[in-house]
């Protein structure tokens, strides 16, 4: 541990390390997009077309709801693929793992729970 505050940033080895977790955390997060946009664009997944008209109107704010619950979670999903491909930047630039706020190694524990972030647990804690 004490070796690793005196680091100024990781070895070029353990940031392979980070790019294969993030790499996977990647192909994850799109296939999930993948899965979010084909479920937006599918007309009527729960096959109500023989419905009653009286229960029509339900459907509808039902389907409304959930079309706006999906577009949120592949909002939230573009968002997490964006900060993970800024991660693999860093990972080239050899800036990976550097806390933005205090400049000091983020511990590698955080980085493979959170392989996206720019703050360590410190500067996390002040945000708070």
């Amino acid at each position: 541990m004490a070796n690793e505050n005196l680091k100024t940033r990781y070895s070029d080895s353990e940031l392979q390390e980070f790019k294969d977790i993030i790499l996977e955390k990647l192909r994850v997060a799109r296939e999930e997009l993948n899965s979010l946009a084909t479920s937006l664009s599918s007309p009527n997944a729960n096959g109500t077309d023989d419905t009653a008209g009286t229960y029509k109107t339900l459907e509808d704010g039902s389907a409304t709801l959930e079309k706006e619950q999906i577009n949120q979670l592949a909002a939230r999903q573009k968002k997490f693929i964006e900060q993970l491909e800024a991660a693999l930047v860093r990972i080239e630039n050899k800036t990976y793992g550097v806390c933005r706020e205090t400049g000091k190694l983020i511990q590698k524990e955080r980085l493979r729970a959170v392989p996206h972030t720019t703050l360590s647990m410190e500067a996390k804690m002040k945000q708070n």
